[in-house]
């Protein structure tokens, strides 16, 4: 047994392993790979400098190259860390995270927001760099990162304060005024009704019956705040109850029975199309994300990376992943029409098979 496993096992581990051996490095080194950064080091006899593999110095001639698996294996062979890239240094995208990481940290823990020459000073960079830096690692612009949290910290204010104006002042607004201009922006309805959980709100529901189980439709006066699917109808109404549990929850009369019926008939054919106003809320991340997703064309897929690129944050494919399974508007929202990167099904708020009959629907609608 021995003898046919161990043969497996080698194979596993060149698969595993990248730049095993000394032409696998040099490719690297060519194509300056920043993938390989970390896993090795090349050093240049005639120089006496060792860099990182995508470092940016003039490629240096393959007989005069050696290579190290560490800074230190390098520097003790006698070579001393290029100037250019400083391998011996944390990497650029180390640094970009760890600015970005403190910066968060400021506007989370600041009383005011602090200001992009503040936060771009502090992260040693100009107001440009780091705007961009830190748009592309959280997908968001620090004035957006800035105003969810500030969203976030009201809904938590207003939860455990004994008055709404103590909620405002705690989360950081420096009036009411400023804070009631935005307020439903923030929290889709007054604060008060906020923090009653949604007392004196009244909400249209209903819950119907579909080919993919149970679906439960519910509405402000804004438009349709909730599309749920499950097997369990009771299960969705207390989804319902628990995120407004002092929310007047009305049946659907005759008007609102047809809303019902038309995201039913989308559910069972897409071709029909759905035109409903939606009463849509989330972060400033959130709210880009599903944008994208409902630019997705009826019929077709696309990928948690692609989405991420659409939006202007390529690196934020899990915050992306976060975004879909956050959305409570199933196909009013289409997150069903995201795939992983080799087009194999990935998780689903309300279950991998209803994602698969969707995308059939659509397929053939």
């Amino acid at each position: 047994m021995h003898q046919t496993s161990a043969p497996a096992l080698t194979q596993t581990a060149r698969t595993v392993l990248p730049f095993a051996n000394d032409d696998e490095r040099w490719e690297a080194v060519v194509r300056r790979d920043r993938a390989a950064d970390g896993a090795f080091y090349y050093a240049v006899r005639t120089t006496g400098v060792y860099c990182r593999p995508s470092c940016a110095a003039r490629l240096a001639r393959r007989e005069h190259v050696c290579f190290h698996t560490t800074c230190a294996e390098a520097e003790q062979a006698g070579f001393r860390p290029c100037k250019r890239c400083r391998p011996h240094q944390a990497g650029l995208a180390e640094q970009h995270a760890a600015a970005v990481a403190q910066a968060c940290h400021l506007i989370e823990t600041a009383a005011d927001m602090p200001n992009l020459n503040t936060l771009a000073a502090a992260a040693g960079m100009s107001r440009f760099h780091f705007h961009r830096v830190f748009k592309t690692l959280t997908g968001v612009t620090p004035k957006a990162y800035a105003a969810a949290h500030r969203a976030q910290r009201v809904r938590d204010e207003l939860s455990r304060t004994g008055t709404v104006t103590e909620a405002i002042y705690g989360a950081g607004f420096n009036s009411n005024g400023h804070f009631y201009a935005t307020s439903s922006e923030v929290l889709g309805m007054t604060p008060t009704n906020f923090r009653s959980g949604g007392h004196g709100i009244s909400m249209r529901f209903a819950v119907g019956k579909c080919s993919l189980g149970s679906i439960l439709v519910a509405a402000t006066d804004k438009g349709v705040c909730a599309i749920m699917l499950g097997d369990d109808p009771n299960a969705l109404v207390h989804d319902l109850q628990d995120r407004f549990p002092k929310a007047q929850l009305l049946g659907g009369d005759a008007d609102f029975e047809q809303v019902v019926a038309r995201v039913v008939g989308f559910v069972e054919a897409p071709a029909l199309g759905l035109d409903l106003p939606l009463d849509v809320q989330g972060t400033a991340f959130q709210q880009r994300v599903w944008q994208a997703l409902r630019a997705i064309p009826s019929g077709t897929t696309t990928s948690y990376t692609d989405i991420a690129e659409r939006i202007g944050a390529p690196q934020a494919v899990r915050a992306v992943a976060q975004a879909c399974a956050s959305n409570a508007l199933a196909v009013a929202i289409p997150c069903h029409r995201v795939v992983r990167q080799d087009g194999a099904l990935a998780g689903y708020r309300w279950g991998v098979e209803r994602k698969r009959a969707l995308l059939e629907r659509e397929a053939v609608s």
